[in-house]
């Protein structure tokens, strides 16, 4: 970088050679200087800190961080740049590239030039800082806690009004786009209530297990429409205390128990419920503790009742999602290929009947969460500020575009004890 040379066009100089080409965005800096095409998707760079943080973590978590921080900013629609950012990674086969010696080396001159080299920038609030041993019960509920007990109110703002969070279900396909989100939303997890209902052949009287209850609306909907007596369980105060005020407020309190309670603590004894569901809580217990999960759903549901378990999966690289989703999110998640889970269930003596792909559906739902997100993104700002409606935007931006493009996936499996065996 020459004395004086503007810092947009050192820094698209210097990278150019190592994206193969002229920059695709419009790169505006703190300087005021510009760079690249002018009717493409505009990258601010606010700050010498958005470029210090990637010589502290380079890739995904430190744009990650720069962009939850203010340091990077994307005017306009994030899910438009992204699209056209991943396209052109792809048509110059940049992906999973690593720079060589000469780059790095200009690189580091130009950070140093730049100013972007010295301490490390402080961590957003927003990131989590979990300590403990992996999946012990105490660090369990700190990172389940991090993402579930921001207060009810924010998740209203994205979630329809059961307060479901996991794939809905869509019998007719793809959403109209110009829809109501409010809506879709609605529609496609009362059709998941439904579905996960007659799967698990639920009837008046029946036990059901729910673990993993979140605020409650897969055990309020089977009690309220199938007079179905609930046992749901959370690790999050938060989710306890809203779902038993929602439960009476329908008219089922006397229906559903729910309890502040890890799966693991749950009652030894056999043959304790006619049913059980967990909808997308595995990827929260680990692969080390994956075994003993399957086996308390075998414990825990009757001979001849059934289980049914919804899961996210995913294969090769970051079984937690990438560096931000374990960084921001959800710590100590871990998704697998479905084949692998398949054979976890199924090791203490639970029988397949059962598997329903929904990857596309989990695309459709996590696009009306982004729709609802943006039309409350100013109610967000004011009420849990900028830095933690930019994770929100990141997280289901992205997360649309991972199912959208089969990098996740998520499965129904519906299972059935056996007649005749014994809990392991």
């Amino acid at each position: 970088m020459s004395a004086g040379e503007p810092v947009a066009g050192a820094i698209a100089r210097a990278i150019g050679p190592l994206i193969g080409g002229d920059l695709p965005v419009r790169l505006e800096c703190w300087d005021g200087s510009v760079a690249g095409p002018a009717d493409a998707p505009r990258v601010c760079l606010t700050s010498p800190d958005a470029l210090r943080r990637q010589l502290w973590a380079p890739g995904e978590l430190g744009a990650a961080q720069a962009y939850v921080a203010g340091e990077i900013d994307a005017p306009g629609d994030l899910a438009e740049g992204m699209n056209h950012l991943w396209s052109v990674i792809r048509s110059r086969a940049l992906a999973g590239a690593r720079p060589g010696p000469k780059a790095v080396a200009r690189l580091a001159r130009l950070a140093v030039t730049l100013g972007a080299v010295g301490p490390r920038p402080p961590r957003p609030a927003t990131q989590s800082n979990v300590r403990g041993r992996l999946h012990s019960l105490r660090r369990d509920r700190d990172v389940i806690s991090h993402h579930y007990d921001l207060p009810t109110d924010f998740y209203a703002q994205i979630l329809d009004p059961s307060m479901a969070y996991s794939c809905g279900w869509f019998p007719a396909g793809q959403p109209d786009p110009d829809a109501n989100p409010d809506d879709t939303l609605a529609t496609a997890q009362h059709a998941k209530f439904e579905l996960v209902c007659e799967e698990l052949r639920l009837g008046a009287g029946d036990r059901l297990l729910d673990i993993g209850c979140g605020w409650g609306a897969m055990a309020i909907h089977a009690a309220a429409t199938r007079g179905v007596r609930v046992t749901a369980v959370t690790i999050s105060r938060e989710q306890q205390r809203f779902a038993r005020d929602r439960a009476v407020a329908e008219g089922v309190g006397d229906l559903v128990d729910v309890r502040l309670q890890d799966y693991r603590e749950l009652s030894a004894r056999d043959d304790s419920w006619d049913a059980v569901v967990s909808l997308e809580m595995g990827e929260h217990v680990g692969d080390s503790r994956y075994p003993e999960y399957a086996r308390v759903l075998h414990r825990c549901v009757r001979p001849g009742g059934r289980v049914l378990v919804q899961q996210m999966s995913r294969s090769g690289r970051h079984p937690g999602g990438g560096p931000f989703i374990e960084s921001f999110i959800a710590p100590d998640m871990s998704m697998r290929p479905p084949g692998v889970t398949l054979d976890l269930l199924t090791a203490p003596g639970l029988e397949l009947i059962g598997v329903r792909a929904m990857r596309e559906h989990y695309a459709w739902t996590a696009e009306q969460w982004r729709r609802r997100f943006l039309a409350h993104r100013e109610q967000i700002v004011e009420g849990w500020g900028e830095e933690t409606a930019r994770v929100w935007d990141l997280y289901l931006t992205g997360g649309t575009r991972s199912f959208a493009e089969g990098r996740m996936g998520v499965e129904q499996f519906v299972l059935r004890r056996p007649e005749g065996t014994f809990a392991l």
